[in-house]
């Protein structure tokens, strides 16, 4: 695919054009696996550009191309300084989910681990200037997700956001998105909470390295959350909630959307309710949004016979999201599994029923 400097540069654009890019080079080269199997050349930066301009006259290519390429070295040094990764669409680290909406990322930036990304996630966002009530209810939602083995996705802001991340810290794992680089944590209040969803997931941002926070960020950041969770808990939601974004963009992208219901009494969770009236599954524990995701393990009809195991979870099962597909590739690196051993189990849940094989060697989960 891209070199890394072009795809940051690329990914520098401004927004029209930056979205057009991620449509040009879907249509001409759909992920790094088919480019290498065809054998074909990856684009110039001046290539791709120039066919952008040719979409947009108010892209100067001339004099674009050598400060898009400047900007990018310059991030790229910030960023391994701080231990970040730049992750390119169509790359085999990128997330499967993200990668299948319709405007990802050109360049996901991460820090931390790139496993949690890959995992079965759920988002659980709400109002900043939450009740007490809705602050524990995010905060033992998490918790129960995490505990699960679920990635609970969040952005890091005040309120709901900070007590989901804190909720899954206590049993498992969290990705925070910011509307800001990576390396630049907002609120500052949140540096803390900020090392801590580092130690155990993952810190991801599409600005780049030293990019500070701005308004227009934070709606789209909020793709992102829903673009990684296989669906959205909205707790506690006024009517123009930034939250309410999060679940539009859930339900463009084909994730459920889900709500907490929560008192009438101030207004303050109408947005919420909302999503209900409008066919939002509702919720409230952890276990309700588990069985909406399809994760929830199936109640046994009756007792288990004496001196019978429950049937264990199966490795391979385990890290695949419901209806996704998922390269041989990845299924590896999650599971760990030698190349012999992860096909030989592949085909057997195949032949059980339990998995399908899709064109591009990619398997999905029944």
């Amino acid at each position: 695919m891209l070199s890394p400097t072009d795809a940051v540069a690329l990914s520098l654009l401004p927004g029209r054009a930056r979205v057009a890019l991620v449509a040009w080079l879907r249509d001409r080269w759909p992920t790094a696996v088919d480019v290498r199997r065809a054998g074909a050349p990856p684009p110039s930066l001046w290539e791709i550009v120039t066919a952008l301009a040719a979409e947009d006259p108010r892209i100067a290519p001339g004099s674009l191309v050598p400060a898009l390429q400047d900007r990018a070295t310059r991030s790229l040094v910030r960023a391994r300084t701080a231990g970040i990764r730049p992750v390119v669409v169509g790359d085999l680290e990128y997330p499967g989910r993200l990668a299948a909406i319709h405007d990802p990322p050109v360049v996901l930036w991460v820090r931390g681990t790139s496993a949690a990304l890959h995992q079965p996630a759920v988002a659980v966002v709400g109002a900043r200037a939450a009740t007490p009530g809705a602050l524990q209810t995010a905060r033992d939602l998490a918790a129960g997700l995490a505990a699960a083995g679920v990635v609970v996705v969040s952005g890091l802001a005040r309120g709901v956001d900070a007590a989901a991340h804190a909720g899954a810290l206590e049993t498992g794992s969290t990705v925070a998105v910011l509307g800001s680089g990576p390396d630049v944590i907002y609120p500052a209040e949140h540096r803390g909470l900020a090392a801590a969803v580092l130690a155990a997931g993952a810190v991801v941002s599409e600005w780049a390295p030293g990019t500070a926070p701005q308004g227009h960020h934070f709606p789209l950041r909020n793709r992102i959350i829903s673009g990684l969770s296989l669906g959205v808990v909205v707790v506690e939601a006024a009517e123009k909630s930034g939250s309410l974004i999060t679940a539009r963009c859930a339900a463009d992208q084909g994730r459920d959307v889900m709500a907490v219901p929560g008192s009438v009494c101030a207004g303050r969770n109408r947005g919420a309710h909302a999503l209900l009236r409008d066919g939002a599954r509702l919720v409230e524990t952890a276990e309700d949004v588990l069985d909406e995701i399809g994760l929830l393990p199936p109640r046994a009809s009756g007792p288990v016979p004496t001196g019978s195991d429950p049937e264990p979870l199966d490795p391979v099962l385990a890290v695949m999201p419901r209806a996704e597909p998922v390269p041989v590739e990845q299924l590896a690196a999650l599971t760990g599994l030698p190349a012999p051993a992860l096909l030989a189990r592949l085909t057997t849940l195949e032949l059980d029923g339990r998995v399908v094989r899709v064109p591009g060697g990619n398997y999905v989960k029944r």
